[in-house]
């Protein structure tokens, strides 16, 4: 059995739903709700597939090309902490992400999908919260399916966006962003300490 709610934390830090609801606003504005529904449906399904693609196939990749996971694990909490201190110090992911709706012509794929919702840190939690050496393809289905429902609330909170932002506005959305950014980078620290320990230890 895995760790729920440790799982859970740690994609909700990093697929940040709370963070996609200004940034959904922002690129469905000129669209009708009924358009809305089925912007919301498309980016978070295309984000699960792309979560699940890293899943099943990320470490299989690794082995290919002949990287330890381990050397990944470090690279990929390194990464993962630099994600998090822009959460933190620099601009919060709804006003990053909102600026890229400017140019944005596949709303539902870009910016939504990808990197909002299916970002950076989430393919790299997606690999290193599945290595098959550490968990059963039991424990790994189990894992999926705690990211799937990460998703399926952002999928909910961007459906009420529009209630959402009136009752936390961006700074409220910045606010929660910045605590998810202080959980990541716990998480990315403990990370990049397991992959030295266990690196050495090959």
């Amino acid at each position: 059995m895995i760790d729920y709610i440790s799982v859970f934390i740690f994609f909700f830090a990093v697929i940040d739903p709370v963070g996609t609801v200004p940034v959904f606003i922002a690129a469905t504005s000129q669209f009708n709700e009924k358009e809305k529904r089925k912007i919301a449906l498309q980016a978070a399904c295309a984000a699960a597939l792309i979560l699940l693609f890293f899943i099943i196939a990320g470490e299989l990749i690794l082995t290919a090309i002949d990287i330890p996971l381990p050397a990944f694990e470090i690279a990929g909490g390194i990464i993962l902490f630099l994600f998090a201190l822009t959460m933190i110090f620099g601009d919060s992911k709804p006003d990053t992400e909102m600026q890229m709706v400017k140019d944005s012509t596949e709303t539902a794929i870009f910016p939504l999908a990808v990197p909002s919702l299916a970002s950076p840190g989430a393919m790299l939690a997606a690999v290193l919260l599945t290595e098959n050496s550490s968990f059963s393809l039991f424990q790994q289905m189990q894992t999926a399916g705690v990211m799937l429902s990460v998703l399926f609330i952002a999928f909910i909170l961007m459906l009420a966006a529009s209630w959402i932002h009136r009752f936390i506005g961006n700074s409220g959305a910045s606010i929660i962003s910045k605590v998810m950014g202080m959980i990541l980078a716990s998480v990315a620290t403990n990370s990049v300490l397991s992959g030295i320990k266990v690196y050495f230890l090959l």
